[in-house]
């Protein structure tokens, strides 16, 4: 490391193709992992999770790590822009597989990434801690970062200098110019013109809102308001690595004489870092233990809690359901979502809404009437501010959904970066840029990886077939033969979630005549009887024949027993 800004490239370094892809993070919200190659090194950029929202036994998504696995002897490193599970959640399981000299991380990502990491026993990690000025040279780039306004403190952009001008990837930000925490350092971002910037990198999330975001501060204006009116306990679902939001939560409390309760493991772990790094200060006896609050009386207290989501076994969610060990809904509770919906998990949010509603709780989300969320990402308008700042030759937006990236690829347009070198890319594709210019020129491998509650990787086939099952249904038809393939026994037929068999005993008839007849087919069509060719045509024409009765497509199982 080297704590000096603009220093010259190595000498030796001539102009050499620059290929830059991502691993996860396009088209999708989550598992961001972006990597920039020049020659024989390659340069990680995060490394985070997609949190599963359908319910098919996957708590978590990883991207695959099959390119860097190959190449791993090209890696220089892997650097965290910040601490949000999105972007540091597949560590470990990114180590599980692929050697990587050093992890560079932050502040409050330092420590998280180091809390996780002994988790993971036998998983090694050479973690190294960087600041606002640090620097790090290799032959091919130099690395240094800019402080940027997000959802977390210790939130960084990074700027790549390479012999073509600097690629600058902005990680996620907003311009929040009264924030709680330190400023962006837009003087820093703003010099890097003068090398001149050759591709931006930009946060994307925010694409589709047309107003400048809420300042943080705020949102600390309008929970003090809430807090002084509500009477009884108040319930606070909030990510919990949104540390100035708890910081808000924690100050309203204290300020209306009310002592707090966390609940749900990440929260818990993620309050304690916090409070180790002064990002999170409370008066001494302000935080009590579970087994504390019901002896307080409810105007007394508040609690925080994972789940704003509506993740399943979340704290809020359990609460909602009836079945956490310790916090039943009562009369006079107020619960408060302290956050947005990450897109795909609407229903879960409404659905665990709707059930404290019926348990006789209010529940206040986010609204024109009362702000208790502002994101942590950049508007269209900040958008614009950023490319202005920057000036990039090309673009790519990153961090987001399709419907995301098309639109920031439209304000870039509009603020005068070139159509030709805006760039929409899809996970795996590499642009390569040389002094030619810039096209999409291969592909590496990209996909994602399952990961179970157990941390353990479940095959994507299965997944597929857990998937069917929930949204269609099984019908397993039971044969037993003979040697001459000739039936012994009547058929049987088994559903599961297709149809309501007692009622459905026509269309379990029909099913049965369909499966007799395309036994006695293919018997006559051949004497080489084969029970995986049978099964096979069982399934083709069993399938067919009940989508044209039902319009339904059930997994097939034939089960073919021998006697």
């Amino acid at each position: 490391m080297v704590n000096k800004n603009n220093l010259p490239l190595k000498k030796n370094l001539y102009s050499k193709d620059i290929k830059i892809f991502a691993l996860g993070g396009l088209g999708e919200v989550g598992k961001n992992l972006y990597c920039i190659e020049i020659d024989d090194e390659l340069l990680v950029i995060d490394a985070g999770v997609l949190f599963s929202n359908e319910n098919v036994g996957v708590d978590y998504i990883v991207p695959d790590f099959t390119y860097l696995k190959e190449n791993e002897q090209k890696i220089v490193g892997l650097f965290i822009t910040h601490g949000h599970e999105d972007h540091i959640g597949g560590i470990p399981y990114l180590l599980r597989e692929v050697k990587i000299p050093k992890v560079y991380a932050s502040g409050l990502a330092y420590e998280l990434v180091k809390n996780k990491m002994k988790e993971f026993s036998g998983v090694d990690i050479n973690l190294v801690e960087y600041n606002r000025d640090s620097v790090y040279v290799f032959n091919n780039f130099i690395i240094s970062f800019f402080l940027v306004n997000h959802s977390i403190p210790d939130a960084f952009g990074m700027a790549i200098k390479t012999k073509l001008g600097y690629i600058v990837h902005t990680g996620d930000f907003k311009f929040d110019f009264t924030p709680i925490g330190d400023a962006a350092e837009i003087e820093k971002i703003t010099s890097y013109q003068k090398d001149g910037v050759l591709l931006l990198l930009s946060d994307s999330t925010g694409s589709n809102i047309e107003d400048f975001s809420l300042s943080e501060k705020a949102i600390t204006e309008s929970i003090r308001s809430l807090f002084k009116t509500i009477e009884g306990r108040i319930i606070v679902a909030t990510f919990a690595s949104n540390v100035y939001r708890l910081q808000t939560m924690i100050s309203a409390s204290v300020e209306y004489g009310r002592k707090v309760v966390a609940f749900g493991r990440s929260m818990e772990k993620n309050i304690n870092v916090a409070q180790q790094l002064k990002y999170i200060d409370a008066p001494k006896g302000t935080f009590i233990h579970a087994k504390e609050f019901p002896h307080i009386p409810n105007n007394k207290i508040t609690i925080l809690c994972t789940g704003s989501q509506g993740e399943p076994f979340a704290a809020l969610s359990r609460i909602a359901d009836g079945t956490h060990k310790t916090i039943q809904i009562e009369p006079g509770d107020t619960i408060i979502f302290s956050s947005s919906a990450i897109p795909g998990n609407e229903l879960n949010i409404s659905d665990t809404i709707n059930k404290l509603f019926r348990k006789g709780a209010r529940v206040i989300v986010d609204s024109p009437l009362i702000d208790t969320h502002t994101t942590g990402h950049a508007s269209k308008i900040e958008q614009e501010i950023m490319l202005a700042l920057t000036k990039p030759k090309y673009f790519v937006p990153i961090h987001g959904e399709y419907a995301m990236l098309k639109e920031h690829s439209k304000t870039a347009e509009r603020v005068g970066v070139k159509k030709e070198n805006i760039f929409i890319l899809e996970n795996g594709d590499i642009l390569t840029i040389n002094r030619e210019g810039a096209s999409i020129t291969d592909r590496v491998t990209a996909g994602s990886i399952y990961i179970d509650s157990k941390r353990n990787i479940v095959d994507p086939e299965i997944i597929k077939t857990r998937k069917h099952l929930s949204e269609k249904g099984m019908l397993s038809l039971l044969l037993s033969l003979d040697e001459e393939f000739k039936l012994r026994r009547e058929p049987s037929i088994i559903t599961r979630g297709f149809i309501y068999a007692i009622e459905s005993h026509d269309l379990l008839q029909k099913i049965k005549e369909k499966a007799l007849k395309t036994l006695a087919e293919y018997v006559a069509s051949t004497s080489n009887y084969n029970k995986k060719d049978l099964s096979n045509l069982l399934v083709a024409n069993i399938g067919a024949y009940i989508y044209d009765l039902t319009e339904r497509k059930p997994l097939i199982i034939p089960v073919i027993i021998k006697q």
